[in-house]
């Protein structure tokens, strides 16, 4: 084996053995969302090298079907502290996945509150129509990846 094949392999060995380190895994401050993370096993993001995976969070309930903005809005509300938390924030956002209840008649609403946090250039979307959620009355779960910028 060639030396940069084993330098690239320890490189992969030593990141995934401290993905997981506690100081890694970012937790909820928020009593009741704690304790659901601690109750199905979950992190609300984990911190690999450079890279800062966030679990979904769920937009829901809507208070009408016609009114969708103020679901979205309280979704991407929490994104930010658990980014800040990660020591990034929206600008490092690479990937967005989203998965919808209703993706046709969601994708103005989602649209309209994720162009109030992320700006240009954006990040990569993906949109993705399921038949439900885990959270049977969220109506889209937000999925973000994001990179820690280089230090200032």
């Amino acid at each position: 084996m060639s030396a940069r094949y084993l330098a690239a392999l320890a490189l992969l060995t030593a990141t995934a053995a401290t993905a997981r380190d506690p100081a890694n895994v970012i937790m909820p401050t928020d009593p009741r969302a704690l304790a659901q993370q601690q109750q199905y096993g979950y992190a609300g993001a984990v911190i690999a090298g450079d890279t800062i995976y966030l679990s979904g969070v769920i937009a829901g309930p809507a208070a009408t079907p016609a009114d969708m903005e103020p679901a979205y809005e309280r979704a991407f509300a929490q994104i930010p502290a658990i980014l800040k938390r990660s020591g990034a924030s929206w600008d490092d956002v690479v990937d967005m996945t989203t998965y919808h209840t209703d993706l046709a008649g969601q994708a103005a609403a989602i649209s309209a509150v994720k162009n109030r946090y992320v700006k240009a250039p954006f990040p990569a979307w993906t949109a993705i129509q399921i038949s439900k959620l885990f959270e049977p009355s969220g109506i889209t779960e937000i999925k973000v990846v994001a990179r820690k910028p280089a230090k200032r």
